[in-house]
């Protein structure tokens, strides 16, 4: 499924750039709900390595990946700096971005981000993802899990083929480690992190360690919420954003 990364505004517009960060075994096209919310400002979407455009590149790691994304915002619009959203494995992007660049980060919101060690039955299913990366039905279980439009569900099966087990194994592994990056409690940007009420329990219990880890930041659940909620519920999740970007925390979000 072919998806710019670079989204011109509908109009001028005097705002910084907006970026988001897509989640593991999709691509940037997962964006594609949000984006009329965010007509009249400057969107970019990017493929993260191993990922969309770029699937026959390595997983270089969480902080190789973050400083590749700033050099690629940068080359792409000509502006320093910029306002990050990112979901998933997209919001350990973004974590890692704001603490190795926190010149570059204007905002960060990052939703269901795991900073403690993945174990238990969450650990178990990883393992049989990876055994049955390969089966097309196994994609197609994924994406109506998921509650995927129709209309996405090839394009999901397509691009979950396309990549490499190695691939998804190293990136599962980083991100599944679970850590709060190096940094972040300096990062003096606004900061909000999110998880979805129906979560796995790694990710709601990591809103504790963030709260302790970054004092500064706001906390807030997303009420019946599960993981990819983008999906499950593309207008809260582009009203969320759009009230970040203008300095406000959407009022349907409940406080822990």
């Amino acid at each position: 499924m072919s998806f710019p990364e670079l989204h011109q505004p509908q109009g001028p517009t005097g705002t910084e750039p907006v970026v988001l960060l897509h989640g593991g075994n999709v691509a940037n096209w997962m964006w594609e709900p949000q984006l009329p919310a965010l007509e009249d400002r400057l969107v970019v979407t990017p493929h993260l390595p191993g990922f969309g455009n770029r699937t026959s590149e390595p997983w270089p790691g969480l902080g190789v990946v973050a400083d590749d994304i700033v050099q690629r915002v940068r080359e792409l619009t000509g502006r320093e700096r910029f306002h990050v959203v990112g979901l998933s494995l997209g919001g350990a992007v973004a974590l890692h971005l704001a603490a190795r660049h926190p010149d570059a980060a204007i905002s960060v919101l990052a939703s269901g981000v795991p900073l403690l060690p993945v174990t238990g039955i969450p650990r178990i299913a990883t393992r049989l993802h990876l055994a049955l990366w390969d089966k097309a039905w196994f994609w197609k279980a994924q994406a109506a899990a998921f509650r995927l439009p129709a209309d996405s569900r090839g394009p999901y099966v397509d691009h979950g083929l396309s990549v490499r087990k190695e691939t998804a194994r190293a990136m599962l592994a980083d991100v599944h480690s679970g850590r709060v990056p190096d940094g972040l409690s300096a990062y003096a940007g606004p900061l909000l992190l999110v998880a979805g009420e129906r979560e796995p329990r790694s990710v709601l219990q990591s809103l504790a360690t963030a709260a302790t880890a970054v004092p500064r930041a706001q906390i807030r659940i997303a009420p019946g919420m599960h993981h990819v909620w983008n999906i499950e519920d593309p207008d809260l999740f582009a009203a969320m954003i759009v009230a970040w970007l203008d300095g406000r925390v959407e009022p349907r979000l409940r406080t822990r």
